[in-house]
């Protein structure tokens, strides 16, 4: 008897708070079907039509936010014509929209808001390919869950981003956003965003959105927006796999790409929205289109108007349009005319539902809306640190002859010189959401900072960016012979990088160079700090600059973690996430490459390579250094054979053999030696990244498994081939040592 009343109570409880008793057994995934369903049964055909809807706010970029509400807008959302909003920020006028869908409209569906959070809200972290430079995932997710703090706090439910795309051209102006070239490090940094935004779905995190769905860093030519062509099993090998590792992390969104992929724009492709994404990898979420992405089928030649289009695109699986407005305009005629069947429109507004219904928004619309709690989270301390440990953790060493880095903290007068070394704007980066210049501390600000009062920043910008005036180069030159060292500030401006910001050199703008010879000229010391979002071609710093150091666009904190990392109060530990080439020449160039029939030789003249450049790029995949140094020895492998139901143990003694302590990321790699069809020279196959004391030494492992030696083989199966294959570890994707072993049936 007690426990049926015990039972009883549960179940009162229970519905008093909302549940129905029949709910109790059934799982949250099921409950959310139901109540889907439920709010399906009830809507016309034109309000679900609706749901698919994304209009922009138009606020456009930078800090101001708007809170009025135009009277087009007002009437869409109380006629339920709109489901999403992307560029409408903050809590206030968030909550203004809101209470127009929940109060006006007939079936009060909250809406659901949308912003490009790429590398932080108020509080911008470094781009994306910096953060992918750490080899931290750790530190990447932790970038991300402070970047959906601020975000969610200023009502926010939803970013365009990760950015999953690799990349091998850096023409390309949207490697900014990605991990870079190679897969294995792109779907563990796909994978980290996605955890670091989603978490659990409070209303302090934000759903995440894996773009661009598919294949778009494969542009032709580098150029934005182009063709994409290649391969089937290239297609599966590389580009594929940082989505899935997107979508295995819980992604419940993903955008659909701009380009044609064999013919077929990805955003009309059935092949791609429906046959791998749902029915391969079995995605629940839903898919938005990029901006206009659907109108743009009618550019491609694919679809002969917008009607057309919407028509393609929705029975492709593209369940919402962004901006180009073709299903609310088209699709009820299109199933007047059985074109598109109305089941179709109903699985995905179901989708699109049930993203609404795991984000709490029909228990509580206004749970993202709370001004106290804007105020509370943004451009805290808190993140504020984050932001700078991040940038710090990002930075490259690429060259330091002589030691010349650390800066000694004896120097009585130092030179910071270039058009970025007190740039307020530049260091943010492209896609900076809501991130003001103001709060941006520069290279100049952050040495006054950091140094000693005794020790004099003098400061000459010398040149524009991308200017062609020399004017500026007398005053630098004078600057920098009155000083000790000279800190060479150089790069690209934050609207390089980005969309639709293709560039056909990778050289340095304006007369950055000549600017850079100029001041070598002096003898004194030099430190070339590069500010970019894309490999730059950099020759003669190389060659003639005492010491490089890469440090993107490493957003509002750029000042004080340069300081730090020049003067060492942080040794530099990031490495590069893609390859620098010596000239645009060499592009497309990455790491793991395939041989050709006549590898390349300079001995040889009727080899693969060009006349007038070494084969080897300026910087190679992985590459980084240290304020210390490390060797790595007593390379073994627990076995030379490997069979399906076993594993071989790699192990490595790495020793930190210099004067400082610091961390270093050892590399581990695989070649597979002979296939059914051609493999890469190297695969990356995992990493650790370990901190070791001054003398200290560590001996790391690594497993290889029959599972990581799978690959899309001649029948178009994934899996392994028995055979011989080359194990390597290193400190970059060059410098390795070599062991042998075999997979065995």
């Amino acid at each position: 008897m007690k426990k049926f009343t015990s039972l009883f109570f549960i179940i009162i409880v229970l519905t008093l708070l909302g549940f129905r008793p029949d709910e109790i057994q059934k799982s949250p995934e099921e409950i959310i079907a139901e109540r889907v369903d439920s709010v399906l049964s009830l809507m016309t055909l034109e309000e679900k039509i609706g749901q698919l809807n994304q209009l922009s706010y138009g606020i456009g970029w930078g800090p101001t936010v708007k809170i009025s509400v135009p009277d087009e807008y007002k009437e869409l959302i109380k006629q339920g014509k709109v489901g999403s909003f992307l560029n409408a920020v903050g809590a206030e006028f968030t909550y203004e929209l809101q209470k127009i869908a929940v109060n006006e409209s007939r079936l009060k569906i909250p809406l659901i808001f949308g912003l490009d959070v790429i590398h932080g809200f108020k509080t911008i972290f470094p781009v994306p390919l910096g953060e992918a430079a750490t080899w931290h995932p750790e530190i990447v997710e932790m970038s991300a869950h402070y970047q959906a703090l601020e975000a969610a706090s200023a009502g926010i439910h939803w970013t365009f981003s990760p950015m999953v795309d690799i990349a091998r051209d850096p023409r390309w102006g949207r490697i900014m956003e990605g991990s870079g070239e190679d897969t294995y490090l792109g779907s563990l940094m796909a994978a980290a965003r996605v955890r670091g935004y989603q978490e659990n779905l409070s209303d302090l995190n934000i759903i995440a959105c894996a773009k661009h769905y598919a294949g778009y860093g494969g542009a032709e030519g580098g150029r934005d927006y182009n063709t994409v062509d290649f391969s089937e099993r290239t297609f599966r090998d590389i580009y594929l796999p940082p989505y899935k590792a997107a979508v295995d992390a819980g992604a419940h969104t993903l955008m659909a790409s701009f380009n044609e992929i064999g013919g077929i724009p990805a955003s009309g492709s059935k092949y791609l929205l429906n046959d791998i994404l749902r029915e391969e990898w079995g995605f629940k979420g839903f898919v938005v289109s990029d901006w206009n992405s659907i109108g743009e089928l009618i550019n491609h030649g694919f679809a002969s108007d917008l009607k057309h289009a919407g028509q393609i695109s929705l029975n492709a699986g593209l369940d919402m349009d962004m901006e180009s407005r073709a299903y609310t305009t088209h699709l009820k005629e299109l199933v007047d005319e059985d074109k598109v069947d109305e089941d179709v429109i109903d699985e995905s507004v179901k989708r699109i539902l049930r993203i609404k219904f795991k984000l709490g928004l029909f228990d509580d619309p206004f749970r993202y809306c709370k001004k106290e709690r804007e105020q509370k989270n943004i451009m805290t301390e808190e993140v504020k640190i984050a932001a700078e440990e991040v940038a710090k953790r990002s930075m490259v060493l690429l060259k330091n002859s002589k030691n010349i880095l650390p800066l000694k903290k004896t120097y009585k007068r130092i030179a910071v010189i270039g058009p970025l070394a007190n740039s307020m704007s530049d260091p943010l980066g492209g896609w900076s959401a809501m991130g003001d210049s103001v709060d941006v501390t520069t290279v100049v600000e952050g040495l006054k900072i950091f140094v000693d009062k005794k020790i004099d920043i003098l400061y000459a910008e010398g040149c524009k960016i991308d200017g062609n005036s020399t004017a500026g180069f007398k005053n630098a030159v004078n600057v920098a012979k009155k000083s000790d060292v000279v800190i060479l500030c150089l790069g690209e401006s934050r609207d390089m990088s980005g969309e639709a910001c293709s560039r056909s050199s990778l050289d340095l703008p304006g007369v950055q160079e000549a600017l850079a010879k100029e001041i070598i000229k002096t003898g004194k010391p030099v430190v070339a700090v590069l500010m970019n979002g894309r490999p730059l071609s950099v020759n003669y710093l190389n060659e003639h600059a005492d010491a490089i150091l890469e440090a993107w666009f490493p957003g509002v904190s750029a000042g004080n973690a340069i300081a730090k990392v020049l003067f060492g109060y942080y040794n530099p530990s990031g490495k590069l996430p893609v390859t620098f080439p010596r000239t645009v020449g060499q592009v497309p160039i990455y790491y793991n490459h395939k041989n050709t029939g006549r590898p390349g030789n300079l001995k040889d003249h009727y080899t693969s390579k060009y006349l007038d450049l070494p084969l080897t790029p300026l910087y190679p995949f992985g590459f980084g250094l240290s304020y210390t140094t490390f060797s790595l020895n007593d390379f073994t492998l627990s076995s030379n054979k490997l069979s399906a139901d076993d594993s071989i143990n790699v192990s490595v003694k790495v020793k930190n053999t210099g004067n400082y302590d610091g961390e270093e990321v050892v590399q581990f790699y695989v070649q597979d030696l002979v296939g059914s069809v051609t493999r890469p020279v190297k695969e990356l196959k995992g990493f650790k990244k370990i901190m070791l004391k001054k003398g200290e030494e560590k001996t790391i492992q690594f497993v290889i498994h029959e599972k990581d030696l799978r690959f899309t083989a001649a029948d178009m199966q994934f899996k392994s081939e028995p055979g011989k294959f080359k194990a390597f570890v290193g400190t970059n994707s060059v410098d390795v040592l070599e062991l042998g072993f075999e997979l065995v049936e």
